[in-house]
């Protein structure tokens, strides 16, 4: 890109582009090089956006955290619709399908990533934690609306589907929503109430 033209929404560009190359090769393959050159512009673009490289790579989780949240209310506000395990299933499989996966990677890779979110309140490991929160908020929605048992144990299920569904999609290859389902059944199968 010509030196002086403007660039619209440069920061989401650039979150685009390490997004298409975290699900392309890996968190190996992410550099500030790699980033620009898949977004199209020079490398300065995005030293002149953010301190650093870290900084780039935990804004862009950051941001990915925050689109999942707009998600959460949206499963949270089904509650008493359709199944659970219905309910569930979409949320999971949306979530996964999604870039959730690499960006977990990607956390896990970077040792100067993961500490820097942690400074920013991020607790276990970023992504998968919100997730689960979301999840668990969604099965004490459920509890109080009697679909599930009044002692489902939230903080044992919420991480264990987060855990089997990110196990069903860190191969990378497609997963079925039946497959996710049939997990999604399994889990819950003690906890839903009968009806």
């Amino acid at each position: 890109m010509p030196t002086g033209v403007a660039i619209r929404d440069v920061r989401e560009q650039l979150f685009d582009a390490a997004e298409r190359i975290l699900v392309r090769s890996g968190p190996s393959a992410l550099t500030s090089r790699a980033v620009t050159a898949e977004a199209g512009c020079a490398k300065g673009v995005l030293h002149r956006h953010f301190a650093d490289f870290d900084a780039f790579l935990a804004e862009l989780v950051q941001d990915r955290i925050a689109r999942f949240d707009a998600r959460a209310e949206t499963l949270r506000a089904a509650a008493g619709t359709g199944t659970v395990a219905g309910n569930l299933t979409d949320a999971l499989t949306a979530l996964f399908e999604s870039v959730a996966v690499a960006i977990v990677s990607l956390v896990i890779f970077r040792d100067d990533l993961r500490a820097r979110l942690r400074q920013t309140g991020s607790k276990g490991v970023p992504l998968l934690a919100e997730a689960a929160g979301a999840i668990a908020g969604y099965l004490t929605a459920e509890r109080e609306l009697g679909r599930l048992k009044a002692d489902a144990d939230i903080t044992t299920l919420a991480p264990t589907l987060i855990g089997a569904a990110h196990m069903l999609f860190a191969g990378g290859e497609a997963v079925a929503p039946d497959a996710v389902g049939k997990v999604v059944t399994a889990v819950i199968a003690g906890a839903v109430t009968p009806g």
